[in-house]
């Protein structure tokens, strides 16, 4: 893959608590318009690499890239102005605020620079007012985008959990992401909500945007992803096609132990 089919590079990831590495020269290229899923069993790195990716957690070391400009991972705020919008394994939304406010919430972070000023803000100047109708317009084309253009007015708390996902989907697009990063988005949903939720994505990418996402439904991934990585213990054992990963013995051994691994390549 060249650096002109690369969106997001992570080079040599590394992060310890105390004593113990979490991770350990973790890398991983993802092409523009893919959805690419990072998998492995309980412990091995997942949500701790996301989090250094998107700015929740500071890496040791490592170089981080979007479209071949460095990064810096240092704080959520600053991911989010580099192009990267993600979501939490536990819903983060507003629960007393409306489904369309939560949308706005996030269409602000891509405003700030064009807002009238506080004395704007206060007088409701005619600026200040244009810029709100422009952020309720985005906001609701996105709530109908995700299949939730009919709750606008209802708090978000009155939501269905599938719901309430496709919400927070909603609010991290709000930002224009490039990369569009998902922690676990299924957990929790029924199958009737996961058959949604793979349509959803899939919509996303045929739009043009890139996802990552984690998750710990494999068949969903496998029948989703263009390309995975499988982490365990914090490195890197696998990575390609779900259908080569499927059947790497590494891969096989991480979430089955090594009895099954024997036993699928015999």
């Amino acid at each position: 893959m060249s650096d002109q089919t690369i969106l997001l590079r992570v080079t040599g990831a590394s992060k310890s608590f105390g004593g113990l590495k979490a991770l350990s020269d973790v890398s991983i290229s993802i092409a523009p318009r893919e959805i690419y899923g990072l998998i492995g069993p309980n412990g091995a790195g997942k949500t701790t690499f996301f989090n250094v990716i998107t700015g929740l957690y500071q890496p040791d070391a490592g170089r981080f890239e979007l479209e071949g400009q460095p990064y810096s991972p240092k704080s959520i705020h600053g991911v989010v102005e580099a192009g990267i919008a993600r979501t939490f394994q536990n819903i983060r939304l507003f629960p007393e605020m409306t489904v369309l406010e939560n949308v706005m919430v996030g269409r602000h972070c891509r405003t700030q620079g064009l807002h009238a000023g506080v004395l704007g803000a206060v007088f409701r100047s005619a600026s200040f007012r244009a810029m709100e109708q422009g952020i309720r317009s985005h906001s609701r084309d996105l709530l109908a985008y995700v299949g939730l253009a009919e709750r606008a007015a209802d708090m978000a708390s009155t939501l269905s959990y599938g719901d309430q996902r496709r919400l927070e989907i909603a609010r991290a697009l709000a930002t224009e992401p490039r990369l569009l990063a998902l922690d676990e988005p299924a957990a929790g949903m029924n199958a009737t909500e996961k058959n949604g939720l793979r349509e959803l994505l899939r919509r996303i990418r045929d739009d043009g945007r890139t996802i990552l996402i984690i998750e710990h439904d494999v068949k969903l991934v496998m029948g989703l992803c263009n390309r995975v990585t499988v982490l365990d213990y914090g490195k890197v054992i696998a990575a390609g096609t779900p259908q080569n990963v499927r059947q790497d013995p590494a891969v096989i051994e991480a979430y089955l132990g090594r009895a099954a691994a024997q036993e699928a390549q015999a």
